[in-house]
């Protein structure tokens, strides 16, 4: 039935002929694993394969492993350590597509990148007559690797999909106050801000709060045209588009209107209180020691913050110390403070920003 995995295998182990010594070959078979994962569910398999098998093919491009499937089964080939995290990533998509949820490439990529950071289990391996392995068996929808963090909002759920990203929303869920550190494209502001609203949408607290130095370009806002709102509108659009990713857009618009989520940009923060809010901080790299330390003391009751930043996109003159560097060497040791730094293995946007992040390393752009 899997004869294409059997020839995948037996010319991976035979393929190099007289120029190899029998005792390399046994050693090139004994590398190869095979594992055999069922759906049990014929619905759902479909859902996980996607359109022309292409999520089984973003399965193979990462892990370097071969996916055959036949009906509702899908047949593993690779080495042990990527057979194993290859099978866990579609126990992981089988039990989201079980809780109606859709699998596109960003669900596969973070059920791969979530797999790669798990220890591999070996159990239920047993040696095939090939040199291989090989384990049948039916797969219940167990939850999804890191379901226990999820975010609950109107419209969506949304699960971590990296190893920074877990230790991010576990922070968010436990810390007073919490700095997002890394390159763009790792889910800092996003998770933050889906978080500010499942707290919100549960009762816990009364107002989001979001805010933004607006020193891009080293314009100021008292140039910039129209009210409040329309001067700060242009460097807070990327928590706009999180809101209404969120919540209906007319739900944030009624919540806007009545102040449950306000725009409150740094320059007109001095001298408040923030009780019983969700407060986040965007582009916090491009606060100045003491805009960050004015923001940090606005810490009221009930309160949690989120600070955000990237300290390699840092757009303040040069002689100027970035805020955010600053106080993360001072409150380096402060209980109820929590960070969580990202790397480019954490990058859920496409994978070229994960590699142009690599690419420019610790260059702080100046």
């Amino acid at each position: 039935m899997y004869a294409k995995v059997s020839s995948r295998s037996d010319k991976s182990a035979t393929g190099t002929g007289a120029k190899q010594s029998t005792q390399h070959s046994a050693h090139q078979r004994s590398e190869i694993r095979k594992k055999l994962f069922e759906f049990e569910d014929n619905r759902l398999a479909a859902v996980v394969y996607g359109q022309h098998d292409r999520n089984l093919a973003r399965i193979e491009q990462l892990l370097g492993v071969v996916l055959i499937n036949r009906g509702n089964r899908v047949a593993i080939e690779g080495s042990a350590e990527r057979t194993e995290i290859a099978y866990q990533v579609l126990t992981d998509l089988n039990a989201m597509a079980g809780e109606g949820r859709e699998i596109d490439t960003g669900e596969v990529d973070g059920a791969v990148r979530m797999a790669e950071g798990a220890p591999a289990a070996n159990d239920g391996l047993q040696s095939s007559s090939n040199g291989g392995s090989l384990h049948t068996a039916s797969a219940p929808r167990a939850a999804p690797r890191g379901s226990d963090l999820k975010i609950t909002t109107r419209n969506r759920v949304i699960m971590p999909r990296s190893k920074g990203q877990a230790d991010y929303v576990s922070k968010l869920a436990t810390a007073d106050m919490v700095f997002g550190v890394g390159p763009a494209g790792t889910g800092k502001t996003y998770l933050a801000v889906a978080m500010a609203v499942a707290r919100m949408l549960a009762g816990e607290i009364d107002r989001i709060i979001l805010s933004r130095p607006a020193v891009e370009a080293g314009e100021s806002l008292g140039f910039l045209p129209g009210d409040l709102k329309d001067k700060v509108d242009p460097y807070l659009r990327p928590l706009y588009d999180a809101l209404y990713d969120m919540m209906p857009a007319e739900q944030v618009e009624k919540r806007i209107a009545s102040n449950q989520i306000e725009i409150a940009p740094l320059a007109y923060m001095r001298g408040r209180t923030l009780a019983n809010a969700f407060v986040i901080l965007d582009e916090a790299q491009n606060t100045t020691p003491m805009q960050m330390k004015m923001f940090l003391t606005r810490f009221g009751e009930n309160s949690r913050m989120a600070i955000c930043g990237d300290p390699s996109q840092v757009d303040l003159p040069s002689h100027i110390t970035s805020g955010l560097k600053h106080c993360l060497n001072k409150l380096r040791d402060i209980e109820g403070v929590a960070v969580t730094r990202f790397d480019a293995s954490d990058v859920v946007r496409h994978p070229l920003v994960g590699r142009i992040v690599e690419a420019y390393g610790d260059d702080d752009g100046r």
